[in-house]
């Protein structure tokens, strides 16, 4: 128990109090007169760290390492006394402690403050004072005691300490630090290892707990996080636990660091820039992991470091970002909001160094040349060559057929030279009065008396008393092309009609001796051949429109002669020519 007074009593009553507690104490009242000078040298925070209630904690008196040319053992032989004293967290009183009081859980050992176990209230300063009649030198020391994060095995008020773990390096051990020093000597504690607060057991590969050391069989970047190892321990019939927490830290390993990498500026990126634009230079550079290596990146201005430079108008700014394995990448922006022609011709480099070296890549900033001239020549000759695609585009549109029949008339090879065919077109078309006019009057009319095709028609040509199906069949495979006049009538099923579409078809897809020409002469809805069907989504259908297609130089018959095979006969050659004309196609 720490005796304390009222912060309300008077400064003599205090003074007495401390002069009470000296004497019980033992200590010279020399000692704590409060007219005496002493050294004060402030608070140390240098390894101020919070310890967790409930666990053992300690205290080291800063004098013996920086302040005190000696150590405890010879400053205690000089006649020297070692004092401490406490000012709790809001308190202005500083008070010695009780180390007599029977339930007190704080001992000194030397120049050692131990607290077993420290609570919540241990919260506060602790100042150890060396003294002696003509001597006195003080430091305080904080101590700042949290509790766990609810539901967590740590609190976020103690930082973790970092520890780097090289990648792809095999069996590396992760050591539970300041541990073996809270306990007595040959003590072997009880040690459970948690990641991210989780119990390390069987489920975590290649991560094998082994007492106070965590081995891992392999360094992966996948392992990186944190790690807190639980340490158990009795002394003198209590049982302690001190809970540690490191974060793992995956980095390249040394003897794979190398020189920086500039990844911009780069030979193919040219700035051109008219004097008074904006110019904004890029260096981005990357680093791999060195432990206790500069990394440094800086522009150069002309051969000078861009902070040598006064002449010069300019701003830099400077960002980085972490890489896998430890890695960093720098960037500095060199921006000169209003660049002159002067500036231009500057030369801007990029310097990167590490303690693996040095890189360096210059940027390529040019004077924009003018291009207002260059610009209205390149819009005119693109205007025209736009113009001059539309005006083919038009053409093309309404004189392709004349153009297709002008070629055939001029350029097309005779189809009928030594084929062994006898007929041009067989005419396949619905037996009814109707269509026998179309096909006989019509068709035929112009086809054989205008164009010099021969037509073969199955009702005209046939001798009588012959085999239908056969004399089809053979008038078939003796023409070139097959002529299927469309129309309801014509998908009947079990008309000869419908024979000779699948024969001509078949000779099609097999043998490639003829070709199936489609004219639409009455349009049918649904067809239930299938045939007819695939036929009329692969070919094309020459739609008749009845009076608007009787015109011979119409687009209907200049479709038709299209699909129709190449002649060289010389009646055949003058009527194709009397429909190529240069007006646009009509019905």
């Amino acid at each position: 128990m720490r005796p304390t007074l009222p912060e309300t009593a008077p400064p003599r009553m205090r003074a007495q109090h401390i002069l009470l507690i000296a004497a019980c104490l033992h200590v010279p009242v020399q000692l704590v007169s409060t007219s005496e000078r002493c050294d004060d040298w402030g608070v140390d925070t240098m390894k101020h760290k919070p310890v967790y209630s409930g666990e053992p904690a300690k205290i080291k008196c800063p004098l013996f390492v920086a302040f005190v040319k000696y150590n405890y053992s010879t400053a205690h032989s000089a006649g020297l006394t070692l004092i401490w004293y406490w000012i709790g967290q809001g308190q202005d009183l500083e008070e010695p402690i009780n180390f007599r009081h029977p339930d007190n859980h704080i001992s000194k050992e030397k120049d050692m403050l131990w607290f077993r176990p420290a609570l919540l209230n241990d919260t506060g300063n602790y100042t150890c004072m060396l003294r002696n009649a003509t001597y006195c030198s003080k430091i305080a020391v904080p101590l700042e005691v949290v509790h766990k994060d609810p539901g967590s095995c740590l609190s976020e008020a103690v930082k973790a300490e970092e520890v780097l773990m090289y990648h792809d390096r095999v069996k590396q051990n992760l050591t539970c630090p300041d541990v073996q020093s809270f306990m007595p000597a040959g003590l072997e504690p009880q040690v459970r290892w948690y990641k991210e607060c989780h119990l390390m057991k069987y489920d975590y590969p290649d991560r094998n707990p082994n007492g106070l050391n965590l081995t891992f069989a392999i360094v992966l970047s996948a392992y990186e996080g944190q790690y807190t190892c639980m340490a158990s321990y009795r002394e003198n019939g209590r049982d302690f636990s001190l809970t540690r927490t490191m974060r793992v830290k995956v980095v390249e390993a040394p003897e794979r660091a190398t020189a920086p990498l500039i990844i911009y500026p780069t030979k193919r990126i040219v700035y051109d820039r008219k004097p008074g634009e904006h110019l904004s230079l890029r260096c981005e550079v990357s680093f791999t992991f060195l432990k206790d290596s500069p990394q440094e990146v800086w522009w150069a201005i002309d051969g000078k470091h861009s902070d040598d430079v006064t002449d010069f108008k300019f701003n830099i700014t400077t960002t980085e970002a972490p890489l896998p394995i430890g890695g960093t990448q720098i960037q500095k922006i060199l921006s000169v909001p209003h660049v002159t022609e002067k500036d231009l011709k500057r030369n801007f480099t990029c310097f990167a160094q590490n303690n693996r070296g040095i890189a360096q890549a210059q940027a390529v900033v040019r004077i924009k040349p003018p291009v207002l001239r260059y610009t209205v020549e390149l819009a005119c000759g693109l205007g025209a060559t736009v113009l001059l695609v539309v005006i083919l585009t038009v053409i093309y549109h309404f004189y392709w057929l004349e153009m297709v029949l002008f070629y055939r008339a001029h350029f097309g090879t005779d189809e009928t030279v030594l084929d062994g065919k006898e007929y041009d077109i067989y005419v396949s078309y619905a037996r009814n009065m109707e269509e026998e006019d179309f096909v006989l009057l019509t068709l035929r009319g112009v086809l054989e008396n205008e164009y010099g095709y021969k037509l073969c028609i199955f009702d005209r040509d046939s001798l009588p008393g012959g085999i239908v199906t056969d004399e089809t069949l053979s008038f078939i495979h003796r023409s070139r092309r097959l002529l299927v006049v469309l129309s309801p009538n014509y998908v009947l099923r079990g008309t000869q009609a419908l024979l000779e579409f699948k024969a001509g078809l078949e000779n099609m897809a097999s043998k490639g001796t003829i070709k199936v020409i489609l004219v639409q002469y009455k349009p049918i809805k649904k067809s239930k051949v299938k045939e007819l069907r695939k036929a009329k989504t692969a070919l094309t259908v020459i739609k008749w429109k009845g009076e608007k297609s009787r015109y011979p130089a119409g687009r209907f018959w200049k479709e038709l002669l299209v699909e129709l095979p190449v002649k060289s006969r010389t009646r055949n050659l003058s009527s194709q020519q009397d429909l190529i004309t240069l007006s646009p196609t009509g019905d």
